[in-house]
């Protein structure tokens, strides 16, 4: 090659560098400019309230002595119950609430149209009833493609609020910062799909793929009304009004008094930054003039976002000889909460962690991440752990029990979040309950005989199964849900 011939190579070898080079420092400053304070409103962290008119609700399925499945139901229809008792105020807030189902449609419920159907039914009894519902772009595939639920909703005067999930922070920055500048701006058109929709039937945009990879959501799932009387009634829980979720297991407390107001102020702090006109009139607001519960007494506390981490690690760290810790988890995979699992074993508490083992995913099979790496580590630390053993439907619950024996007291935490990063680090929208009690409280007791009959197979429930059944010890499985937990890229 003439040296001209050796010149024009290094100088399109040098523009090739000098490209590469300003794409990567448009791309990290891209990154770096779209950061976003959380607003205002969330992590919030509730006073501790009076425990009252507690009732836990649970929904189990299982294999029966017969082989047969069977699921055991109480979440929607006391769900269903409050929005019939309601005269002047709805307020839900839920994540997956859409009729999409996978290649093998889950048969059990049709959980969408209920709720639908409840809430019209509701507005149309009650000309002076305001129902409000707050849920996740999901539902829409992030604007492509229109949800007829929702239409008949907003017809029947049933105020519909989609998360505004820009205004949250980026679980995904390698690539949320991209999305922002080049994609957002551009919206999205459910009249212009031509795409498959991956999470049910009909045609949605290339935009709303690109809006999924933010890996982002509001994953409340909660319930306000109104018990006909003048009193603020609520539910936390783990379930969504999903047709193809209807039977998974799952978990909820319906509770009354103080602490739901703190709920409500949860709620109209979503509001704030995804409706220009929806809001919670304020005399449901108002704070109790007297509101904190007896010392020793039964008490509640509401949390959200990144203050449910920190009721985890409080009763994690507290843990020690004598006590006991339980946890039922959908996912986990937070690297403090796992420490915090194993430094609490070694301290001498016992421990007992009962997981789903992520295989199963609305008719598609999962690799088991993060579950199995996460509990070959805990069992590598003598943690006993056993599996949901799962057919087709998900272990959903999202809770863990603390018993402290020294105190003779009794701490629980559930709701939404799954002990992820994504759900515990201020990404997601979530919210728990923390509830404390004396040791010997009749809720104390239904929860850990709750626990208890998940890990043995009470009364010929086939629930679980020992670790061995789904373990999987592989390297690269580990350093799989490592890498996907750390970069954001992953769906937990």
């Amino acid at each position: 090659m003439s040296a001209l011939g050796h010149g024009l190579s290094r100088g399109l070898r040098g523009v090739v560098y000098a490209v590469v080079s300003l794409g990567l420092l448009a791309w990290l400053g891209v990154t770096l400019s779209s950061r976003v304070e959380l607003p205002d409103g969330l992590a919030f962290d509730g006073p501790p309230r009076p425990l009252q008119d507690a009732r836990l609700l649970v929904d189990t399925t299982y294999i029966d002595a017969q082989g047969e499945r069977r699921s055991e139901q109480a979440i929607f229809d006391a769900m269903f119950a409050m929005i019939r008792s309601a005269r002047e105020l709805i307020v839900i807030d839920m994540f997956l609430f859409n009729p999409f189902h996978g290649p093998e449609p889950e048969r059990q419920r049709d959980l969408t149209a209920e709720l639908t159907q409840s809430l019209i039914d509701a507005r149309r009894a009650h000309d002076g009833l305001n129902v409000i519902l707050i849920t996740d772009p999901i539902n829409t595939v992030y604007g492509g493609l229109e949800a007829e639920h929702l239409r008949r909703l907003r017809d029947a005067g049933v105020n519909v609020v989609l998360t505004r999930l820009p205004a949250l922070r980026d679980s995904n920055p390698s690539y949320s910062g991209l999305w922002r500048w080049l994609v957002k701006p551009l919206g999205n058109d459910a009249d212009g799909g031509w795409l498959p929709n991956a999470l049910g039937d009909g045609q949605v945009t290339l935009r709303s793929y690109l809006a999924l990879l933010n890996f982002k959501a509001n994953h409340r799932k909660t319930v306000v009304a109104d018990d006909g009387r003048g009193r603020l009634q609520a539910m936390v829980t783990s379930a969504n009004p999903h047709s193809d979720s209807s039977a998974h297991s799952n978990i909820a407390l319906q509770f009354a008094g103080p602490a739901v107001g703190d709920l409500l102020r949860t709620e109209q702090a979503v509001l704030r930054f995804s409706s220009d006109d929806v809001r919670i009139p304020e005399r449901w607001l108002r704070p109790p003039a007297v509101a904190k519960p007896a010392r020793g007494a039964a008490q509640i506390r509401v949390v959200t976002e990144q203050a449910i981490e920190a009721a985890i690690l409080q009763a994690l760290h507290a843990a020690g000889p004598g006590d006991r810790i339980r946890l039922a988890m959908f996912y986990l995979a937070d690297r403090d909460v796992i420490a915090a699992l194993i430094d609490a074993q070694a301290r001498g508490a016992m421990l007992q962690v009962l997981l789903d083992p992520n295989r199963d995913a609305f008719g598609r099979e999962k690799n088991g991440v993060p579950a199995r790496p996460v509990a070959a580590e805990l069992v590598e630390a003598g943690i006993e752990v056993r599996w949901c053993d799962t057919h087709g439907e998900q272990c959903h619950f999202k809770a863990l029990l603390s018993q402290r024996a020294a105190e003779r007291r009794f701490t629980a935490v559930l709701g939404s979040a799954n002990f992820t990063r994504r759900n515990l680090d201020n990404f997601n929208l979530e919210t728990d309950v923390v509830i404390s009690t004396p040791q010997r409280h009749p809720l104390a007791a239904e929860m850990n005989q709750w626990f208890d009959d998940l890990w043995t197979n009470a009364d010929g429930r086939h629930v679980s199964v020992a670790y061995q059944q789904f373990a999987d010890e592989r390297a690269s499985l580990r350093w799989a849900y490592r890498v996907m937990e750390a970069s954001g890229w992953s769906s937990f």
